[in-house]
């Protein structure tokens, strides 16, 4: 359920913004929309460290910017749309959104409300952008994970577990479609050369959902799984982890949290530098346009794997893998 950050002393609703503050600022001040389509637990971090980015850049709450925070706190499309349209209607200068999904609800919306996006996913075939280099219209942003990059789950999670002939996608149903299905199409692709028989898994947001759609694919003997990111897989990150132990399903992810947790590995890219998304921010909020900032998108990737795990799992770490690890956890 959607609900607005309570920064008592930093961040205030309109209602609560201060009369003086107005008076001051005038038509100084900048009214920015953030439309989260995850949870408050996941989410709080993220918005704290947007907020000091900004700062540090000029922009303060309650003297030159109004910051309007919607938490959703799901990435389906139907339950992002009715807070969507809320924050446009409230009249914001610039919307900063994440994920895809909501991106691609506000880009249904509004045409000329600049938004700069935090996202997987890749957002010309989505139709979200133009080109990474001119992304034209009133939408840039920064793009972590491109589907591509879920072949190489694959390819690491062959090569720690060998004996896999079968593997699971795990990912919403809303995911799969602001993404286009480029996750599995591209596990799809990969699959070919090495012997397994990929299976798309389509959840909902949905505990019971997930657990029923990993107990029927661990019916089948030799498989693994593989988690694109997706929000609903990082907020359900302690069940998925669980059950992948009690099916005995190799599992790679995303996020380090997912290896501390317990999961097997994740192969992941570094967290988005707030400073760049505020400096998007301030640019547009200076007279720039979105449409002459080019979508950023991240190269440098880490492995991590869980050693005890692997043991649980009566896997052995091949000294190939071990080389290309960046961390093992014991």
């Amino acid at each position: 359920m959607m609900r607005r950050r309570e920064f008592i002393t930093l961040l205030g609703s309109a209602a609560a913004w201060p009369l003086a503050a107005r008076a001051q600022e005038g038509a100084a001040v900048k009214r920015l929309g953030v439309l989260v389509g995850g949870t408050e637990a996941q989410y709080g971090a993220y918005n704290t460290r947007l907020v000091q980015a900004l700062a540090q850049l000029g922009w303060t709450e309650g003297r030159n910017l109004r910051i309007d925070f919607r938490i959703v706190g799901s990435n389906d499309p139907d339950l992002i749309r009715p807070h969507a349209e809320a924050l446009i209607r409230a009249g914001p200068d610039i919307i900063h959104a994440t994920p895809a999904t909501a991106v691609q609800v506000l880009q249904k919306l509004t045409g000329t409300i600049p938004i700069v996006f935090v996202q997987n996913g890749n957002p010309i075939q989505a139709g979200t952008v133009q080109s990474l280099a001119r992304p034209g219209g009133n939408i840039t942003g920064f793009v972590l994970f491109e589907p591509s990059v879920n072949a190489r789950y694959l390819q690491l999670l062959k090569e720690i577990a060998p004996h896999m002939t079968r593997v699971g996608v795990l990912q919403t149903q809303a995911t799969q479609r602001a993404r286009g299905g480029s996750d599995f199409a591209a596990v799809e692709q990969a699959s070919r050369s090495l012997g397994i028989n990929p299976v798309a898994l389509l959840v909902r947001d949905d505990e019971a959902d997930i657990e029923r759609a990993i107990a029927g694919f661990a019916k089948e003997p030799n498989g693994g799984l593989v988690l694109p990111p997706d929000n609903a897989n990082t907020k359900h990150l302690v069940l998925i982890v669980a059950l992948a132990m009690k099916y005995r399903l190799p599992t790679i992810g995303q996020f380090r949290e997912f290896t501390e947790a317990g999961g097997l590995m994740n192969y992941a890219n570094p967290p988005v530098d707030m400073h760049r998304v505020a400096s998007y921010l301030d640019r547009i909020m200076r007279g720039a346009k979105p449409a002459d900032l080019p979508v950023e998108t991240s190269t440098n990737f880490s492995l991590v794997v869980n050693l005890k795990t692997a043991t649980a799992l009566g896997l052995t770490i091949p000294p190939s893998l071990f080389a290309l690890a960046d961390e093992v956890i014991e």
